[in-house]
């Protein structure tokens, strides 16, 4: 089909919006894989980078999340994350059905970069940030394997050294990794990542 685009976020964004339900408040300080972060400080990435690889998409370079963007932090997350999160992925998802928003060059945090580049950009962060989500808060996730195909292939492009502020060093794995675990180490995360265990309160 002419129309046809080369990822399809309705899938991986319904599985985070899910994810989303079963945040306890009691979890919002609770460590992720991702280094230094906090659940809630996570949730204030995902909104960020849901409105800018939406303008990206729309080709803006006038928004404010053209430009780089602060560092996510939980003290940033709104109170109304729960409402405004789901509203900023349906958004992320309708922006990447339209054929247009993969030609050309594009624009997301400060980078320019070929647009098609920039929509793998924003599923690899849409998946891996809901891996990480799902770590942090005991929950189980899926991915349709034809969303992790294109994007291994994509991120296998990339160096072994990772790529400072976007990957880590690729993850030594096996060779019965899933596709999921595959696309993991390519962006520098242990698919065996765990929440350490509290201490318990001396009695």
């Amino acid at each position: 089909m002419a129309d046809r685009v080369p990822l399809d976020f309705d899938s991986p964004v319904r599985v985070l919006r899910a994810l989303l339900l079963g945040v306890d408040d009691g979890e919002l300080a609770n460590p992720t894989p991702c280094p230094g972060w906090s659940v809630a400080t996570l949730l204030d990435h995902l909104m960020g980078l849901s409105v800018a690889f939406t303008q990206a998409a729309h080709k803006r370079v006038d928004g404010p999340a053209t430009s780089s963007a602060p560092e996510p932090s939980a003290q940033h997350l709104t109170r109304h994350w729960r409402s405004r999160l789901p509203v900023l992925l349906e958004d992320l998802a309708n922006s990447w059905k339209d054929p247009a928003a993969w030609t050309g060059t594009s624009q997301a945090g400060g980078v320019t970069m070929p647009a098609a580049a920039l929509g793998h950009v924003a599923m690899n962060e849409l998946i891996m940030h809901s891996w990480d989500l799902a770590r942090a808060t005991g929950q189980e996730y899926f991915v349709d394997p034809r969303t992790l195909e294109p994007l291994i292939e994509f991120l296998a492009q990339g160096s072994d050294e990772g790529t400072p502020g976007l990957f880590g060093p690729v993850v030594p794995i096996d060779d019965e990794a899933t596709l999921l675990d595959q696309a993991l180490a390519l962006t520098g995360r242990d698919a065996k990542w765990r929440p350490p265990r509290r201490r318990r309160a001396a009695a």
